[in-house]
This record gives structure tokens, sequence and C-alpha cells, in this order.
């Protein structure tokens, strides 16, 4: 979710949706998956063997989740942003800003992501493939902190417990710190990462830029833990579930990624959880607004558009991610001798990843009056 938006229904603190649900879907519900879940799986994988067994294992649920939660939760994206596309990039309705952000989005981005990768294919050039793969890196950092902070900044319009501007300032300002020193660590860490038969090659930065970053990073974490403790004793609570996307956004998905082959392997699940429960909301309660209907999952139009929502999106995910690159590899003729034979599955991975972050940074903008009227109706 993006900041701006979630971020000004938080400081409106007349918004009088807040006072009739205090939750997305209920306490467990949100709390599982705001990021609760992940914080408290996280002990019970450092005790699990680390045997080829195991990582086989996870390897395993983690090719099924990835049909059930994560490809659907990219789809999701698509399926809203382009729903109406006409209208929204070039109609009357929204704003110019709002039209250009639309218009960049989803028609010039993916062309120029496109371009890359194409020319990178023309070239038979593994390593600017690997630049590609970096990048996507570099943008799931943006995107989990982003998440993190929005789902918070829900929370606490749910909650009604706001955080003054400076503080909300000091946790913004924390998760770019935590961003940027993940990805220069992640940078120093290894050359390359093979992937897919290809690789993720890393910038060589300097080691005193990267001990700046890792320095930055501590000391806006210490300065969010005390706002977060500061703000804690001064209301008497904090908004619980907020502050467990919060947490689990930064800490245990960016900085703590590679602990261990089988946490590296889920938190994708957990970001895609995150995901999926804002998004149900939302289009259960487009629905009922376009329909009336009552927000019973179960014999509702409601329910019935969201189970043909859910579908729709694995059925994208299962083409976009399987089937479409795998045709593509086994019948496309390029030098896989230079770059691997799944170069289409690899650029798949990469083109819904770039492109998915910016389309959702649309999506959520609170200059999105469909957002902006549906996400707490």
């Amino acid at each position: 979710m993006a900041t701006s938006y979630s971020d000004s229904i938080a400081s409106t603190q007349s918004a009088p949706v807040a006072t009739r649900r205090r939750y997305l879907f209920g306490p467990v519900v949100d709390f599982i998956t705001f990021g609760g879940l992940s914080l408290v799986l996280l002990p019970l994988m450092l005790l699990l063997p680390a045997s080829d067994q195991v990582t086989r294992s996870a390897m395993l649920a983690t090719m099924l989740l990835s049909h059930v939660i994560n490809h659907p939760h990219f789809a999701h994206s698509y399926q809203i942003f382009y729903r109406g596309f006409a209208a929204k990039a070039f109609g009357d309705e929204l704003n110019p800003v709002m039209r250009l952000r639309y218009q960049f989005a989803g028609i010039a981005l993916p062309l120029l992501i496109a371009t890359y990768l194409g020319w990178s294919l023309l070239r038979g050039d593994a390593q600017l493939l690997g630049y590609a793969g970096n990048a996507m890196a570099l943008f799931v950092g943006w995107h989990y902190v982003k998440q993190g902070y929005g789902l918070l900044m829900v929370d606490c319009a749910l909650k009604r417990q706001f955080f003054s501007a400076a503080d909300k300032r000091v946790l913004l300002i924390n998760c770019y710190a935590v961003w940027t020193g993940a990805w220069l660590w992640f940078n120093a860490s290894a050359e390359k990462t093979d992937m897919l038969g290809l690789s993720y090659y890393a910038f060589d930065f300097p080691g005193w830029l990267i001990s700046a970053g890792l320095a930055v990073t501590m000391t806006t974490s210490l300065a969010a833990a005390l706002t977060l403790a500061r703000a804690w004793r001064s209301a008497g609570a904090l908004p619980l579930n907020g502050v467990a996307a919060y947490v689990a956004s930064l800490y245990p998905w960016l900085i703590l990624i590679k602990l261990s082959p089988l946490w590296l392997l889920l938190v994708p699940a957990f970001h895609s959880l995150q995901y999926l429960g804002v998004v149900w909301r939302f289009e259960i309660n487009r629905e009922k607004g376009q329909t009336g209907a009552k927000t019973s999952l179960l014999g509702s139009s409601p329910g019935a558009h969201l189970a043909k929502f859910v579908v729709t999106a694995v059925l994208l995910g299962y083409l976009g991610f399987l089937i479409l690159p795998g045709f593509a590899d086994s019948h496309g003729v390029y030098d896989k001798a230079a770059i691997g034979g799944s170069f289409f599955a690899f650029a798949a991975l990469i083109f819904i990843n770039v492109h998915h972050y910016f389309i959702d940074n649309v999506i959520w903008r609170r200059e999105n009056l469909e957002s902006q009227r549906f996400l707490f109706a």
C-alpha cells in the first residue's frame, strides 16, 4: 500500500468510517494477515534443523503457497489497476496528476521494462539481466516498507489511535533507512545469486557506504522504537496489528531475510498475505457499494464477486508466472548458452514484480477516488 493514501486517512480524525469497524475482518484475521503470523513463526523457524529434507519440504510448500497466495496477490493489483483503465487514465474523474500516474504506470513503464529485458535478450547479456534482478530486489524492499507503514496507518484509522505528524515522520524515515541499509547489505553479501538459471549481479559499493547505511538503519530504528514506546505511554495503547505489520515488514522480512533458507522462501507469502487482506476488504466494500448487498462472504453478491475475483487471480498468476513463460522458453529461439534456458521465466518474474510495485503505488494513493471511497466503507 502506498504511504500517502493510508497516511492521509490516519490523519483525518473526523473520518466516521473508523468508528464503525475496528478491524478489516476481525482481531485474529487481521493479526494473521498484517504480519503477526510471521512474528510467531520466526522463532519456530530457528528451531528447525538445517537439513536438505527440511529445505526440500520448504521449497515444495512455497511452490504450493505461490499458486494460492503470491501469484494471486500480484494478479489482484492488475485486476484493480486496469479495471476501467481508459476512464482513469484519460477521463475527467481524476485530476491531471493522477491521470499522468495511471498513464505512466499503465503504459510507459511496462514498455520501458519490456524494452530493457528485450535489449538484454538481443545482446545475450546475462549480466545486464542480472542487474534487472538487483533492481527488483531494490523495489522489493521499497514495496515491503511502504506496505508495512501503510498498514500501520490503516490500523491507526480503524482503532482511532493517531500518531502526531512528527512521530509519523520518524517512523517513515526509519522505513526508508531500513530499506536502503538492507539493499546495501544485500549487495555486500554476495557477488551474484543464482535463480532460474540466471543471476542477480551485485553492485560494488564501497565499504564505508555500506557501514554508513547500517549505522543510519540502527539509529533510525532506535528512534522509531522510542517513538512507539512514547506513544504507548501517552495513549495507554497502540494499534498492535499495525505495529506488527510495521515491525515484520522492516526487520524479519528485510534485515533477517537470509536467516535460513526456509525463512527466505516464506517471507514473500507473508507479504502477499498482508496485501490479500486489504484487497479482499476493498473488493467486498466496492461490490457492496455497487449492489447494496450485505458483506457476508457466503451466499451474497459481494461473496460471489470475491470468489470470482480470487479464482480469476489464481488463473492469471498461473498463466503469467508459469504457462506463458514456460511455453516461450520451450519454443523460443535465443542464445540459451549465453543467458541460460529460462530467460522468459526470469523476465516474467522481473516484469511482474517491478510493474506491480509501481501500479500498487498508484492504486492506494489518497488522490485515487475509488480507493478512498471503498477501503474504509
